[in-house]
């Protein structure tokens, strides 16, 4: 990683460490929901479907917050998108500590889902613009690895404050935590410069009046030119999304209510997860620069449709569980980190915002019923089950898109930057 960071200029480091950033509190407290899950049913005596349904109205909201927040980066500008998508974040994730009603909370966790969208997509284009192209896969494969940071956090933090407090107001105080990436919006407005919209220097922009200054038009990736790379690209994130959260929503659940694991042993048994995701992300942040986007993302489906037959379908014991959790989370890790890539280089520069957003988190929406169908299935074939045949659908439909795709590594968007004053919020 030295070599290449050392080459990367004053603007792409500021650019690279405010995405990780972002990417790390983000997966922070995203990944609260599914740890508290069992203390919110204990108080509001709610089934699991319910519990199912506040995660799928927040990756719902998610959705929708992706694919306006891209099309809003096209129209002002990425960094200044990029502070509003954290500052929304942020807000809503502090009243959702406050929450006094399982209605309240997915209504929060809705809203908050729209900054959480929003802040990945147009954080990706951002990365995409500003570094070099022979570093592009590399930088945002290794952002991603950022959610295992996140992720790790969470988990720490959910096995402390279990320990020093009651449920009742452990979730509260982990759920308020979710401010601190409003932290990061003064570090942007500092040091992220603006990339420059030079429509006509993209070498993949066929859509014509490409050349004219964007306008914010959601529908603008279903002209004819991008039709078919649209469709394809929504159908991978929603595998991708769906064989995700299917796994990391109720796995917290399952080792504690159903294999009767410790909170303190649960966090154990996360942590060797977390640590794997981290580095699986890593794995596909350097293949992508050498492989190529397509076979990266295939290599990384498959490898996780196997882990988690063998995790999940088969009967496994609690300690080959806890082996197997190494593979389960570096497969799992490589699709997400290199979504990233790919789908900013199957964009013209007018309407990368408004395609990143649009396929990265159609798989949110269109995946947001997942958690729930887990919780409804669970009560015929089992939790464990549930969880395991809804993870292998959803990458299965990975396997299948990517290899519908062109790719795209080294793609050139850009023929120049330029450096701006960044715009306030």
């Amino acid at each position: 990683m030295r070599t290449w960071y050392s080459t990367l200029s004053k603007d792409e480091r500021h650019t690279f460490w405010a995405c990780y950033g972002g990417w790390t509190l983000d997966a922070l407290d995203a990944q609260m929901l599914p740890l508290v899950l069992p203390a919110l049913i204990a108080q509001w005596q709610f089934g699991r479907t319910a519990a199912g349904s506040i995660m799928s109205a927040a990756l719902a909201c998610s959705a929708v917050g992706g694919w306006l927040g891209g099309a809003l980066a096209d129209r002002y500008g990425r960094v200044r998108i990029l502070q509003v998508t954290l500052f929304c974040f942020s807000l809503f994730s502090l009243l959702a500590a406050l929450a006094q009603s399982p209605e309240q909370l997915i209504l929060l966790k809705a809203l908050q889902g729209l900054g959480f969208g929003g802040e990945w997509a147009v954080g990706s284009v951002l990365v995409a613009e500003v570094l070099r192209p022979e570093h592009r896969g590399k930088s945002l494969g290794i952002i991603q690895s950022g959610w295992a940071v996140g992720w790790g956090l969470a988990v720490l933090l959910f096995t402390v404050c279990s320990a020093m407090l009651p449920q009742a107001i452990c979730w509260r105080v982990l759920f308020a935590l979710g401010v601190l990436p409003a932290l990061l919006v003064l570090y942007i407005q500092r040091s992220i410069p603006e990339p420059l919209r030079n429509h006509g220097s993209d070498v993949s922009a066929k859509i014509p009046g490409s050349r004219r200054p964007a306008r914010f038009n959601l529908l603008s990736i279903f002209a004819p030119e991008t039709l078919r790379i649209t469709l394809i690209g929504a159908l991978l994130g929603l595998g991708a999304h769906g064989g995700y959260y299917a796994l990391t929503t109720w796995l917290p659940t399952y080792l504690m209510v159903e294999r009767h694991i410790s909170v303190a042993t649960t966090g154990a048994y996360l942590g060797i997860i977390i640590v794997s995701f981290g580095l699986g992300c890593f794995g596909a942040a350097y293949l992508l620069d050498i492989i190529g986007r397509r076979y990266t993302i295939l290599l990384f489906a498959l490898g996780s449709i196997a882990t988690i037959s063998l995790y999940l379908l088969l009967p496994t014991s609690t300690t080959e569980m806890f082996y197997l959790g190494f593979p389960l989370g570096f497969c799992s890790a490589g699709i997400p980190a290199s979504l990233g890539a790919l789908f900013s280089e199957l964009f013209p520069t007018g309407i990368r915002g408004t395609g990143v957003g649009f396929c990265y988190n159609f798989g949110r929406i269109a995946s947001a019923g997942f958690p729930a169908l887990v919780g409804a299935f669970s009560g015929e074939i089992g939790l464990r089950r549930a969880i395991g045949v809804d993870a292998v659908v959803g990458y299965g439909i990975v396997a299948v898109a990517v290899l519908a795709l062109p790719e795209t590594r080294r793609r050139v968007l850009q023929e120049q930057r330029q450096t701006v004053t960044p715009g306030a919020i």
